[in-house]
């Protein structure tokens, strides 16, 4: 049982010393074997030889149609060296080794999660690297190592991870903070720090910083990462047609060619990591096959937030007793954002008050990922009856409105740019928060982080809190300033 590590060098020790001794070994010494211009079959047999599982399943990968389209039986090491390469065979073993090291125990499912990913990269940049650098087995090991420090994390990190795995599951919280938080470092330092202890090569080290680098090589590890994260979205996902206009430009083929070979090497993906054994994770792959698409797709959305009719019931519940004038501003405003984003089920949720003797919006409350930059920051202008935008717009007319549907496409030319930079594009619900005749502000929802399409369901609810709150603050017959200063 393990004293809680924090720090990087605290769990580098941990996972090189107590955790995995004999991955980090094999891999040293497995990659130690590229850097010395002479090394010998015999060296690379020695090494795996001393292993009699690594063996085998070294042996059974390279008999794999993938490596071994002539389908001669190999039956040793040496043989392999020879019929499929040094490199390629150093390669399987690394693979191995990682897989091996880390589902050995009990694999939580984030740990699979992003084993199927690493394996999704790694054939997505092996194949890029096939148009652009002659490093494709480097690439490959690169690209399958690029979430080496996560992947030892989940691996090995027992009540930690279990720490960041709750710690994750909150509604809005930041992912960097969190981590940083349970661990006392991040993710990519700690992927930094393996790779450099483990002599894992310039490549891998060189790809966790792309940006300094015009390497062919670091390009194609670094477009297979992206692609096999944009694929969890989606094959037809804004973040997967970037990729694929990315990809298309870089090796000089059409979208639609650059599309088709980003499906296929996803449906290799699904072979080599089951070959690799790891057909544990090879299911989270995502499919190409339109049917199961659409059955992942349902699958990732299903994890996204909920709408919870309980928690919802409860909120307009509390806001019904609070009208009656015995509620508090704070709580009135902490029970509407809370049963907007948990009950309904809307993954962004902000009120916008009038402030500045009425002449600017600005963020309130605000509830979701990524909404503090809302808090700190969100100011507009209140806009002149002539050129009104959607903001001051919804409260001139004093209604609900639905954005992003045919009903109010007339509309579209009020969300200015300003609201675009802050809001991003997409569907959103928008309406004016009235504390009987007099304005508070305006109240913004949408569902932009998954990019789902809003419901009706959700429409009703927004205006039925919207309403409640309003009836609520008229009830405490405060003055507006009272009520925007959240007393």
């Amino acid at each position: 049982m393990h004293t809680n590590s924090h720090g990087l060098q605290s769990w580098l020790e941990r996972l090189s010393q107590a955790e995995l001794p004999a991955l980090a070994a094999v891999v040293s010494e497995l990659q130690r074997l590229t850097l010395t211009h002479d090394a010998s079959v015999g060296q690379l047999a020695d090494v795996l030889l001393r292993d009699a599982a690594l063996t085998s399943k070294v042996l059974r990968v390279g008999n794999s149609s993938y490596y071994n389209p002539s389908q001669e039986t190999i039956k040793t090491i040496s043989r392999a060296i020879v019929m499929i390469g040094f490199e390629n065979v150093r390669l399987i073993s690394l693979s191995v080794s990682l897989i091996d090291g880390l589902l050995t125990r009990v694999p939580r499912e984030q740990l699979q999660e992003l084993l199927a990913r690493s394996f999704h990269a790694a054939v997505q940049a092996r194949n890029i690297a096939g148009y652009v650098s002659r490093q494709e087995e480097e690439v490959f090991i690169a690209a399958l190592l690029f979430n080496l420090g996560e992947l030892a994390f989940w691996g090995c990190g027992g009540t930690q991870a279990d720490a960041l795995a709750e710690a994750l599951a909150r509604p809005g919280v930041q992912r960097d903070d969190a981590v940083q938080q349970v661990l006392g470092t991040s993710f990519r330092q700690l992927t930094l720090g393996l790779i450099k202890n483990w002599g894992l090569g310039e490549l891998a080290v060189l790809a966790q910083s792309p940006g300094r680098s015009a390497d062919p090589a670091v390009r194609a590890v670094t477009l297979g990462v992206r692609i096999s994260e944009a694929a969890l979205e989606g094959w037809s996902s804004p973040g997967m047609q970037q990729a694929i206009a990315e990809l298309a430009n870089y090796i000089d083929v059409t979208p639609e060619e650059a599309l088709s070979q980003v499906l296929a090497s996803a449906d290799e993906a699904v072979k080599v990591a089951t070959t690799f054994g790891a057909g544990l994770v090879s299911r989270l792959i995502p499919s190409t096959d339109p049917e199961q698409i659409s059955l992942q797709q349902a699958q990732r959305r299903a994890s996204l937030l909920q709408p919870d009719l309980t928690l919802m019931q409860q909120a307009l519940q509390a806001l019904g007793q609070q009208a009656t004038g015995r509620g508090e501003v704070g709580l009135i405003l902490d029970t509407l954002l809370e049963g907007l984003h948990r009950g309904a089920g809307l993954e962004r949720v902000m009120l916008a008050v009038l402030a500045e003797q009425q002449t600017m919006f600005r963020a309130k409350r605000a509830v979701g990922e990524g909404t503090q930059s809302w808090l700190d920051g969100f100011l507009l202008p209140v806009a002149p009856p002539r050129q009104p935008h959607i903001f001051s717009y919804v409260l001139r007319h004093r209604e609900a409105l639905w954005m992003g549907v045919p009903a109010s496409s007339n509309l579209n030319d009020m969300v200015s740019e300003p609201i675009r930079q802050w809001l991003g594009k997409g569907m959103f619900f928008i309406a004016p928060l009235m504390a009987g005749t007099r304005q508070i502000g305006v109240l913004y929802a949408d569902s932009r982080l998954s990019g789902r399409a809003l419901t009706h369901e959700q429409f009703v609810a927004f205006q039925r809190f919207t309403q409640l709150t309003g009836r609520c603050l008229e009830g405490l017959g405060r003055s507006p300033e009272a009520v925007r200063q959240g007393r």
